[in-house]
């Protein structure tokens, strides 16, 4: 694994992380089970700060793409998503802008802007 972080993009180094981590574990660059470096190797070796790696992490075990495992280490989890998953995801989301305020065009607006 060879990730650089650009010190220059308008997105955060912890989201140009978790990006490429996410990218790699879908396109099957790091197979499921493949197990990431520690969050303080992974700091050192990009030059980031212990939480920026860990906020990284944590959002990737949020979405589903790591799971920690206490002592043993972060892994990439199944990369298989069933529409349920999905399904359930998007849920998720429209519950948390409602609960927000959000009315449906600002979360629609939301979602687009990162897709």
């Amino acid at each position: 694994m060879e990730w650089t972080i650009d010190s220059d993009a308008t997105a955060p180094p912890f989201e140009q992380l978790r990006q490429r981590i996410a990218e790699a574990a879908a396109s099957g660059e790091l197979p499921e089970g493949e197990r990431l470096p520690t969050v303080r190797a992974l700091a050192e070796t990009l030059g980031l700060a212990v939480n920026t790696v860990a906020r990284a992490y944590r959002e990737l075990e949020a979405m589903g793409v790591i799971r920690t495992e206490g002592r043993r280490g972060s892994f990439i989890a199944s990369t298989t998503l069933t529409h349920d998953d999905t399904r359930n995801a998007a849920i998720a989301f429209a519950k948390s802008a409602q609960s927000r305020g959000m009315g449906r065009a600002e979360a629609v607006t939301l979602f687009e802007s990162v897709w």
